[in-house]
């Protein structure tokens, strides 16, 4: 089986294998089969996250960074803006802005703007609102409590979405690593999601210690929260602080089996409703237009 980046590049070049390098054309196809994929991870799981991010930079078109500024998020943006590399960095941020974040990391984007300032940042609200007030008129208020499928959906999963596809994004830097437990304990650095984009984490192997170890050393501005017991922090309404002995993503819905928030799992139930209804609707329009053209051709 061969994994697909999508891109609207000729076909018969692609397959070919003689596309030319300095055709004008958009940039091929990625394919990886699951044994290079398996070969491309055991190779790049010996490597520091640095020279993982230089693999990035020659082999992989579009890549934009995602971040909620956790941790991992905020040593990677340190890392790329020092990366001593013969290809520019230029890598771009994609923030998710669910209008739930506690008001420290937003001052915390403020400061990441000011520390970065090469940095460029776009930033992406639930559909159709600017505002907390917004959103709650529009989908009614404690909706994560309402519709917890819904909410992961409009807050953050069509918004992710949406950022992909209107700054044609073919890959992703991410910052989950392993040791932050639950679904993430068995991580590869390159994965593809079930929308064809390519996800790399590149500190997949590292340790909380070894985070924190960097961010201290290079002075990298963090959240304030992260003193006040938070160890990874998200929506202000399902962030709780944790104790030493907890998993680091143990204060994210804390109590419940949940460990994601919907970007990085296998499409929700309320997406592939979604798609049902679409998918319905197709099928009654496709119906009508028959049978339109079956009663013209009888009249």
């Amino acid at each position: 089986m061969a994994f697909r980046n999508r891109s609207s590049s000729s076909e018969t070049e692609a397959e070919s294998g003689y596309a030319s390098g300095s055709s004008t054309q958009s940039l091929p196809d990625i394919y990886f089969t699951r044994p290079h994929l398996k070969f491309i991870n055991q190779q790049l799981s010996k490597l520091e996250p640095v020279d993982v991010l230089k693999w990035c930079l020659t082999s992989l078109p579009q890549l934009w960074q995602t971040s909620a500024f956790g941790l991992t998020g905020l040593a990677i943006m340190d890392m790329i803006s020092k990366l001593d590399y013969a290809i520019k960095p230029n890598i771009e941020l994609i923030f998710l802005d669910t209008l739930y974040h506690f008001s420290q990391t937003l001052d915390l984007v403020e400061r990441v703007k000011g520390r970065y300032p090469d940095l460029k940042i776009h930033t992406y609200k639930p559909e159709g609102c600017e505002t907390t007030a917004d959103f709650e008129q529009k989908f009614g208020e404690r909706l994560w409590e309402a519709d917890e499928e819904r909410y992961d959906y409009v807050a953050k999963v069509e918004p992710a979405q949406r950022a992909y596809r209107e700054l044609d994004v073919k890959a992703v830097l991410t910052g989950r690593r392993k040791s932050q437990g639950g679904k993430r304990g068995d991580l590869d650095i390159i994965e593809i999601d079930d929308q064809g984009v390519i996800k790399v984490n590149p500190l997949a192997n590292w340790t909380f210690k070894q985070v924190q170890a960097y961010i201290k050393e290079n002075d990298v501005p963090t959240n304030d929260l992260l003193d006040q017991g938070y160890r990874s922090v998200g929506d202000w309404h399902s962030t709780q602080p944790v104790t030493e002995s907890e998993d680091e993503r143990a204060g994210r819905w804390k109590g419940r089996q949940k460990t994601e928030c919907g970007i990085h799992n296998k499409r929700s139930r309320y997406a592939m409703f979604l798609q049902e209804q679409e998918d319905q609707r197709q099928r009654e329009l496709s119906e009508a237009i028959q049978n339109g053209l079956k009663i013209e051709a009888t009249s």
